[in-house]
């Protein structure tokens, strides 16, 4: 039976003061991040004229087009499609069948972001395919998409290599607000599934008994699909991936310990993963100690897209969009 969480008591010690300062201090740190890179970020007009980039720039089409030259964009957004309409399916009929109460698991939450993530990526795909002819061919006659070769993709380099800085027509535009909310959602929800599914099926999964809990179809499919999907997205997109927005991961996995601190102060119920529980001598040290699974969660995600740039950049150096 777990302590009143209501009382004064369960919050004025020091495991509380211990980890609230972990928490504070990890929040600071994240907006200090953000800030650098996002909020002192100069005007686009600016970077234009001194053709500067910073770590977070990204470009309109890299939100849609794939990592390959010879793969059509929209084998990217059939499989957005495809994906979005999938983690809908699940997270409905997970919430009908079990109640509205899924989400007060950060399991929940995350499955949630990677949905939201997915549509966010099929209405990018859409706008691509039908607004991007900075990257694609336009049959004028039929009015279909034709994929540019080799050959011509070379001399198109070419012609914009040696094109003056005032050939705006030309010049590559930068993502809208849209695209780069899509990538942080995108890299807040690789991190969080990373997290969610290394702890439930490394940590939480091997202690259970049958009469804890049975697996069944919803529950694999919570702490899987969600991978499956982010790294199917992953080898076929030529995003970004930037390490300074794991600010973003902190902040989303602080928001949620944020949010069962005021549940708990306010009602006494159990606490959805057992670490949490402010109650045990050992608080800090959980709260540490999964605050730094963060760090190894997200590299572990930075890690896969690195190796896909390095072969894929060595086996396709003609065809491959992708930067380095």
């Amino acid at each position: 039976m777990t302590a009143d969480t209501t009382t004064l008591s369960y919050w004025l010690n020091w495991r509380f003061f211990l980890c609230a300062l972990w928490i504070l201090v990890t929040m600071v740190t994240a907006s200090i991040i953000i800030w650098k890179f996002e909020g002192s970020r100069k005007s686009e007009s600016a970077r234009r004229e001194n053709q500067q980039e910073t770590v977070g720039t990204l470009y309109e089409d890299e939100a849609w087009n794939t990592c390959l030259k010879g793969i059509h964009p929209a084998w990217l957004l059939a499989f957005r499609v495809f994906a979005f309409v999938v983690l809908v399916a699940l997270i409905t009929a997970n919430a009908l069948i079990s109640g509205g109460g899924i989400f007060y698991f950060y399991t929940q939450w995350t499955f949630t972001l990677v949905t939201v993530c997915f549509g966010l990526a099929s209405s990018l795909s859409i706008y691509g395919l039908c607004h991007g002819r900075d990257h694609r061919q336009l049959d004028a006659e039929r009015g279909t998409y034709v994929p540019p070769t080799l050959s011509e993709t070379a001399d198109i380099s070419d012609v914009s290599k040696s094109s003056n800085t005032h050939e705006e027509p030309h010049a590559r535009r930068t993502a809208g607000a849209l695209g780069y909310v899509f990538q942080i959602v995108f890299q807040t929800s690789a991190g969080a599934v990373m997290l969610t599914d290394s702890v439930f099926w490394l940590i939480i999964y091997p202690f259970l008994t049958s009469a804890d809990f049975s697996l069944n179809f919803l529950i694999v499919s919570m702490h899987s699909v969600n991978a499956v999907f982010l790294l199917g997205d992953t080898i076929l997109n030529c995003l970004r991936f930037p390490l300074f927005r794991i600010a973003y991961f902190i902040l989303w996995t602080v928001i949620f310990v944020i949010f069962q601190w005021i549940v708990h102060a306010c009602v006494s119920i159990w606490w959805p993963y057992a670490f949490l529980d402010l109650s045990s001598p050992f608080a800090p040290l959980w709260y540490f100690g999964v605050g730094l699974m963060l760090l190894p969660c997200y590299g572990i995600f930075a890690l896969i897209i690195r190796l896909k740039h390095f072969w894929l950049s060595r086996s396709f150096p003609e065809a491959y969009r992708c930067l380095k």
